[in-house]
């Protein structure tokens, strides 16, 4: 097999998950697992949240990929472990970093972009309860969103 497909299927696998963390946010952590997603939607005073433990749910497989794909030399295995790796340092800098802040290293960004997530996600934590949620992408989300950020923006630049 060549080289190439390797950074495809670590590519592919990290815009697959995009979904399936959509799927897994509406359906699981707004289901039957409410009880440890439920404190970052009502947060508490504690840095780490109940929710954090989603992280560890999330790293085991990327983790078994690469460890097993080294072992038995399936580099193809080893690549979608680093897809689901990789989503996962972006999750984490998205939602962690950028949109909740709980790290304070890009406070005061201005792109168009972040401004959209930022948007969507506090459309997400609107809801306070399982129920009734929109919004439960990460990196991509709904074309609503970049149209309330475009109005915004023209309307800045109007009353300006």
């Amino acid at each position: 097999m060549s080289w190439l497909i390797y950074p495809f299927i670590t590519l592919l696998t990290f815009s697959i998950m995009e979904g399936i963390t959509w799927l897994t946010h509406k359906y699981v952590m707004h289901g039957f697992l409410w009880y440890l997603h439920e404190d970052h939607h009502k947060p508490v005073k504690h840095f780490f949240e109940k929710n954090d433990a989603f992280f560890f749910i999330f790293a085991i497989p990327g983790w078994l990929c690469i460890m097993l794909g080294s072992m038995k030399h399936a580099w193809w295995v080893v690549s979608i472990g680093a897809g689901i790796t990789l989503y996962g340092v972006a999750y984490f800098l998205v939602h962690d970093v950028i949109i909740h802040q709980r790290f304070k290293w890009f406070t005061r960004s201005n792109n168009r972009y972040i401004k959209t997530i930022r948007r969507a996600h506090r459309m997400h934590h609107k809801h306070p309860d399982k129920e009734n949620g929109e919004s439960f992408g990460m990196l991509f989300v709904s074309k609503k969103y970049w149209d309330m950020i475009k109005r915004d923006e023209e309307l800045k630049k109007s009353v300006a």
